[in-house]
């Protein structure tokens, strides 16, 4: 079993926003089409953010991969999953939580 944290500052991805070549070199195109609509982008994109380092860091010792192959998608009914290289990752499971300042994200693998 491993976990990994993050913990990000919304304000650091409100100049992100409308960066579109930022956004689709760190971001999947789920992950944009996901936050883009909501009433606050930038802490969507900071959670989402927050959310893969944490799985990365969770991942650690298996890292045959990079943070961008990372994407968090939800089901549903709200639920984050975890995908690498567009494959749902079976055996991880997330946890976001946020202010007005601030997300946070915690991985398990199991």
């Amino acid at each position: 079993m491993n976990i990994g944290i993050d913990i990000e500052e919304v304000e650091r991805f409100v100049k992100y926003v409308k960066d579109k070549k930022f956004l689709e070199r760190i971001f999947a195109k789920e992950e944009i089409s996901y936050s883009i609509p909501r009433k606050n982008v930038a802490q969507c994109l900071a959670a989402r953010f927050a959310a893969k380092e944490a799985v990365w860091k969770a991942l650690s010792t298996r890292n045959k991969f990079t943070v961008t192959d990372i994407s968090i998608r939800n089901t549903k009914d709200g639920k984050p999953q975890v995908y690498i290289k567009n494959k749902k990752y079976k055996g991880i499971d997330i946890s976001l939580s946020h202010t007005d300042k601030y997300v946070a994200a915690v991985a398990i693998v199991f």
